[in-house]
């Protein structure tokens, strides 16, 4: 398993790379929307939609979302739609505090499930394209946002297998552990010092980025547990299997969908702080 997670990585992050610095940003809007949608379809498998119909009706009304949101990514509307996936979050972290809830195959269920992939897949594609649109570095801030997940993701499966014993939330997902979580974050640290250097911050500014980095992976871990929530739920070990060894796309993505609006939000945050 670890040998076929490798060799994907190897040949898909190349071209994650090359794409999120050197197309347009209406390339990479049409690329991620198409990642979102195909994500979108294997939430509505683990949320319980079950006929083919509907969970393509779903696929396509996402897709005209995207299109319209597209039109404001720049406008203070967007911020209200960012915003609106926070609070999603954090009512995701209530969702796994009561972990059975939701695991009865009702309709009312399902329906709720849909409510959370719509504040999950929609604000983080619009959050993305605004940070890669934004004249200031915005390819190479979206790529470090992205690198420092992915980083956060392999120093938590590594820290894990060599240190992991105490269980993070053991009845969501039984292969977390407290050493998985201590591993982001460390993994977290490196990375982002690094990365705002290379990226020009210096003083308290690269101090307070390497914070919201910090948060930003705390955020990426939430989105990780609530995935293995859905999955738990639905008996079933992966969201797909597109990837070999990684998975479905939605296994993959899961921790940016939580972690991008949150490191957008916070990177405008400092900006607007930083120019009064």
């Amino acid at each position: 398993m670890l040998k076929q997670r490798t060799l994907t990585a190897l040949v898909l992050a190349p071209i994650a790379v090359a794409i999120v610095l050197f197309l347009p940003t209406w390339a990479v809007g049409l690329i991620i929307a198409a990642l979102c949608l195909q994500a979108t379809w294997e939430w509505s498998r683990l949320a319980g939609i079950v006929t083919r119909q509907a969970g393509i009706a779903l696929v396509a009304a996402n897709a005209v979302l995207m299109g319209l949101l597209w039109t404001i990514r720049d406008s203070a509307l967007a911020w209200y739609v960012i915003g609106a996936g926070l609070v999603g979050w954090l009512a995701a972290l209530l969702w796994m505090r009561n972990f059975s809830w939701g695991a009865a195959p009702t309709r009312e269920h399902a329906a709720v499930k849909i409510l959370a992939c719509e504040l999950a897949i929609l604000p983080a594609w619009l959050a993305l394209v605004h940070l890669h649109g934004q004249p200031d570095h915005g390819h190479a801030w979206t790529l470090f946002a992205i690198v420092l997940i992915w980083t956060a993701d392999t120093a938590a499966y590594f820290a894990g297998k060599r240190f992991g014993t105490t269980k993070l939330a053991p009845n969501i997902s039984p292969n977390k552990t407290l050493a998985g979580a201590w591993g982001a974050l460390a993994g977290a640290v490196v990375v982002a010092t690094a990365g705002v250097w290379l990226l020009g911050a210096r003083g308290a500014l690269l101090v307070a980025l390497v914070a919201l980095s910090l948060v930003t992976v705390m955020a990426s871990i939430v989105g990780d547990l609530f995935e293995s929530l859905l999955k738990r739920q639905a008996s079933v070990k992966d969201s797909g299997a597109l990837f070999p060894g990684h998975g479905g796309l939605l296994d993959r993505i899961d921790s940016l969908l939580a972690a991008m609006p949150l490191f957008v939000a916070g990177k405008a945050l400092l900006d607007l702080l930083l120019s009064a």
